[in-house]
């Protein structure tokens, strides 16, 4: 039917119920809904994605810390679909894990890198590339390695998202209203006869205020492994 759609689903009905029918409009063999009408005679597929868990969640002292759930890999996935990148992880060269161009790549660790590592990553980068590092911190000044961007994490991605929630809340803003239909002019400063008046008397007197609205695994960056 030239349409595109996204399910989303809460629940194992998701597996048991929703997959075979999906798989079996596509296969063309689901007699029920509108399949008669419009003469479906199957094709088309479809993608299956589970939500991950939080990335972020707080510790002990309500710091925000990477979630223990994480991997290195699902670390270095979400990571570059926050920041804009690809997720490209080259096996010969650990460090290029994410690539948004030709030139360009992306590096996740949860190490400390100092002044020995970073020079060891510019000097493997090259001048004609360039390399953006998350990391819980560095040693040393940014400015000594300029194919070098330094963020540090979980800081530099804190507010591309809500963290720590699972119950699925959405922010849903007011919508504007809708405008009004060409010809129909009407005053907004003339009372409606058809509309009473819903203003609350004011109370009389004072006016009250309104309420105020785990240990990272530290390992040799040279040796070309990483937590």
């Amino acid at each position: 039917m030239g349409r595109r759609w996204i399910g989303i689903e809460l629940g194992e009905h998701a597996v048991t119920h929703c997959v075979p029918r999906l798989r079996k409009v596509v296969d063309g063999a689901d007699p029920g809904g509108i399949t008669e009408q419009t003469n479906w005679k199957g094709g088309g597929g479809f993608r299956f994605l589970r939500l991950a868990p939080s990335l972020l969640e707080r510790d002990h002292w309500g710091n925000w810390v990477v979630s223990r759930e994480y991997n290195a890999a699902m670390l270095a996935e979400a990571v570059c679909k926050l920041e804009g990148f690809r997720y490209e992880p080259n096996p010969q060269v650990f460090w290029q894990q994410g690539k948004s161009t030709e030139q360009d790549y992306l590096y996740v660790t949860t190490q400390t890198l100092d002044v020995r590592q970073l020079e060891w990553l510019s000097e493997s980068v090259g001048p004609d590339r360039s390399l953006k590092v998350l990391c819980r911190a560095w040693l040393g000044s940014e400015e000594s390695w300029p194919n070098l961007t330094l963020k540090k994490i979980p800081n530099a991605v804190l507010g591309r998202c809500e963290f720590g929630c699972d119950d699925y809340s959405l922010r849903i803003a007011s919508l504007p209203a809708a405008p009004e239909s060409e010809g129909e002019e009407t005053d907004s400063t003339a009372p409606s006869a058809a509309t009473p008046n819903t203003t609350p008397a004011r109370r009389k007197g004072r006016a009250r205020k309104s309420d105020a609205a785990p240990a990272d695994t530290q390992t040799d960056l040279l040796s070309g492994s990483d937590a």
